[in-house]
């Protein structure tokens, strides 16, 4: 049916604004799909009302697509003492065998997931670039290409995050074996940039820049690709793993005296557009120094959980002011409110107290979570993501009313239920991408297709071992 100004707007009795709820409030969007207004106190006159309250889209500020076809692969004891180190060998070998076509079948899917699980824009921190050999292929940018378009088919905003990958190790240790996929040189890192630019204009992608982490690329690898990327884009987001484990602050320390975020604060530009993944091991100093660059946390819970590699020390974040987002990195869990509850519960255990996440602003820990990671994730997206006001993209999830977790209670007290107890994705009932449907009746219309590809290039997958 082709788009009118009708199809264009949508009522909600209840809406997650940045300010917090509101009442009655008509969504209108653009033939371009940002919103051109959000008007509270009005009556429905006919307009399409939306079947539950309406939250803003989550953005995934840390994907590794191809990582989700090996979850729940590595759920056993391989070794005397299990640690992400071991997993990352697991996985090393699972990436040695992966084609471009299987990276779409499952970034497909993947991207498919997502949307299902309220998450209406992802950024793909994308490593995965040569052939099983460490050859290029013929079309240097193949594997990029293969994520913008699982992106454009499951209908989901992208940020695309080119990973620069080096060294094994601090100090210009050579790389591995299971990393000769990843590596490139920093002029062949500003090359692809250069080709991938238009492609991802064209999609309405946005295009960044991810040095790995300070361990696989060497200062001035570092200095040289934040300088190419400048002149490409000044704008463009800058994402890195730092201080996920403390094997990696020891051998940071072992190197250079310092702990990695301390370090990276020093020695880089760090500001507001950039995103440090994880940054999970800080000391009272880089917390401060890190939330006062402006640059955003990506806190993955549920993997970080997956690989015990700690907890995030929240408190001490936010009262510096940081800015944050979540997740879903290796893909053990895909679902927007399961991040934010992994968050909350592992501060309560930490703490020993319950409702850390409420605000000044938002006594509901689900309502101050979510508004505040959806403006970190569209900060560090790099795009127009953050929440339900003019000028930003038509993103929104609409919760289901009428599910059983829900059924007549208030809005947050809605939001709460279906963050702390639903299903996580069973109270949603739609998902509008740049006011377009995406999932309807809780499911992607491509859902049933892009399972079965998943599940066969998975299955061929497996069959190589």
């Amino acid at each position: 049916m082709p788009e009118t100004t009708s199809t264009r707007r949508l009522f909600a009795a209840d809406a997650l604004l940045p300010t917090g709820w509101a009442r009655d409030v008509l969504l209108e969007w653009d033939d371009t799909g940002k919103l051109s207004a959000v008007t509270p106190g009005v009556e429905p006159n006919g307009t399409r009302r939306a079947a539950g309250p309406v939250l803003p889209g989550m953005p995934n500020l840390h994907s590794h697509a191809f990582q989700r076809a090996f979850a729940g692969l590595t759920e056993f004891r391989g070794e005397a003492q299990d640690s992400f180190w071991s997993w990352r060998t697991l996985m090393y070998r699972f990436a040695a065998k992966i084609s471009p076509e299987q990276v779409e079948a499952i970034a497909t899917w993947l991207y498919i997931e997502m949307l299902e699980a309220g998450y209406t824009s992802v950024c793909e921190f994308h490593y995965l670039h040569h052939d099983a050999d460490g050859r290029p292929y013929a079309d240097d940018a193949e594997l990029s290409l293969a994520l913008l378009r699982a992106a454009r088919n499951a209908g989901i905003g992208l940020t695309l995050l080119p990973v620069l990958y080096q060294t094994s190790g601090f100090g210009g240790l050579a790389p591995s074996e299971g990393q000769r996929r990843f590596i490139r040189s920093t002029d062949s890192m500003l090359r692809l940039l250069d080709r991938l630019r238009p492609a991802c204009e064209a999609q309405g992608a946005r295009l960044g820049l991810a040095p790995h982490s300070l361990r696989a690329v060497p200062p001035e690898g570092l200095r040289d690709a934040l300088a190419g990327l400048d002149a490409i884009d000044p704008s463009a987001p800058v994402h890195i793993h730092i201080a996920e484990q403390t094997g990696e602050v020891d051998a940071c320390l072992a190197w250079s005296g310092q702990r990695p975020v301390a370090w990276l604060l020093d020695h880089a530009p760090v500001n507001a557009r950039w995103c440090l993944v994880h940054a999970t091991h800080m000391d009272a100093d880089e917390y401060r120094s890190a939330a006062a660059s402006g640059a955003v946390a990506g806190l993955c819970l549920t993997t970080e959980a997956n690989l015990g590699d700690g907890i995030f020390d929240f408190n001490a974040w936010r009262a510096a002011g940081g800015r944050w987002g979540v997740g879903s990195d290796s893909h053990a869990c895909v679902n927007a409110a399961e991040e934010l509850m992994m968050l909350e519960y592992g501060q309560r255990l930490a703490m020993r107290q319950r409702n850390v996440g409420a605000d000044a602003a938002h006594r509901e820990v689900a309502t101050a979570l979510t508004l505040s990671a959806v403006q970190g994730g569209a900060q560090a997206a790099g795009r127009a993501v953050g929440g339900l006001a003019v000028g930003q993209q038509a993103d929104f999830v609409v919760l289901d009313a009428a599910h059983v977790a829900l059924q007549g209670l208030s809005a947050p007290d809605m939001l709460s239920s279906h963050v702390f107890a639903s299903h996580r994705t069973s109270a949603l009932d739609a998902v509008y991408v740049a006011g377009q449907v995406r999932v309807t009746g809780a499911r992607h219309a491509l859902h049933r297709e892009a399972a079965s590809t998943f599940v066969a290039a998975r299955t061929q997958l497996l069959a190589k071992d």
